[in-house]
């Protein structure tokens, strides 16, 4: 899931953290979908703000659980 998905509708006046809360509601959306709710979230060794945590703000938004 990212901002070049087919899915994701980019707006006029957004910045790089609005962007990925949005790709982690369309992630939730998806993730239920497919039968998931819970997850475990891996920030890969970044740290927890800006675009990462607007991204799991996002999932969280959308009904996953972490």
């Amino acid at each position: 899931m990212s901002t070049v998905d087919k899915d994701f509708q980019k707006a006029d006046e957004t910045n790089k953290t609005d962007e990925a809360k949005k790709v982690g509601l369309l992630l939730a959306e998806a993730a239920k979908t497919a039968g998931v709710s819970k997850v475990v979230f891996d920030r890969g060794g970044y740290i927890y703000h800006g675009r990462v945590k607007a991204l799991s703000e996002g999932a969280r938004e959308g009904g996953l659980q972490f």
